[in-house]
């Protein structure tokens, strides 16, 4: 398939996780087309090295595919000296006709890259990329506290405990107090009076909710449960508080925290 040129000097880069090919298109001035390839490795001063050579061949337009994370930090190196690459989805390249078997993958982005045939995908500025960084790995927190907090229930449901039906809010502050009360092996008239009295169950249903039959094994378990989610809670206290520090060093915070949740990760203010 015969490609026209659209651009007259691009830049492909394949990139794997210990290296990255490099091919460019270099149109002279007497209309013929100059080929560069070169590789690069993985480390630091390897990406320097990429983004230097790059840059010198002063490119009209940069591609490579969105090949899992390795994408991320030749990327970065790029963006230090000023270049924004376009970053393609690997199947969006396939699809387009025409590919030989003999060309190598960074001369064939670099081909379809002159005709202007691809696509970039969305990628956010550093400092967002950073604070998503960030955002993610609360997320996964979030998520282990979620089915830590699943487990406790289904244990404490298995000793005979029914205290959330009572209570709405295992993790409230009054019904937390009442479990670290069972744990330590309290009595029910005891730990009774823990409840607050902002509980719509009346003291009685509260009594007969905590009535089971706690063996010394469920409160072992109940206790490395509920060691672990406070556990977990702190380390996200801990995350909330990085993310708000970097967002008030912003001008416009506002717009980072919106950015965030439209993309997911921090949970809306409602949530």
């Amino acid at each position: 398939m015969e490609l026209v040129a659209l651009y007259k000097r691009v830049v492909g880069l394949d990139v794997h996780q210990a290296q990255v090919t490099a091919c460019a298109l270099i149109e002279e001035a007497d209309g013929t087309t100059r080929i560069e390839q070169r590789q690069f490795g993985a480390f630091k001063r390897d990406r320097r090295a990429l983004a230097e050579w790059v840059a010198s061949l002063r490119p009209d337009e940069v591609v490579m595919e969105s090949t899992g994370i390795y994408w991320k930090s030749p990327y970065a190196a790029l963006e230090a000296v000023g270049i924004r690459a376009k970053v393609v989805n690997a199947r969006h390249v396939k699809h387009v006709p025409g590919r030989k078997t003999d060309v190598a993958d960074a001369h064939w982005l670099a081909t379809l890259a002159r005709a202007g045939l691809l696509r970039g995908s969305f990628v956010p500025p550093a400092k967002l990329r950073e604070l998503r960084l960030i955002a993610r790995q609360r997320q996964k927190l979030v998520g282990q506290l979620a089915s830590e907090k699943n487990r406790l229930h289904k244990v404490l449901t298995d000793s005979g405990v029914r205290l959330g039906v009572v209570v709405s809010d295992l993790h409230g502050p009054s019904a937390r107090a009442m479990l670290k009360a069972i744990i330590a092996g309290q009595a029910p008239d005891e730990v009774v009076t823990l409840a607050s009295r902002r509980l719509k169950a009346s003291r009685e249903e509260i009594f007969d909710a905590l009535q089971g039959e706690l063996t010394a094994s469920h409160r072992f378990v109940l206790d490395e449960l509920m060691r672990h989610i406070e556990e977990i809670e702190t380390r996200i206290a801990r995350f909330d508080a990085r993310l708000l520090a970097e967002l008030q060093s912003e001008r416009n915070a506002s717009r980072w925290i919106k950015a965030l949740t439209k993309f997911g990760f921090i949970a809306p203010a409602s949530a």
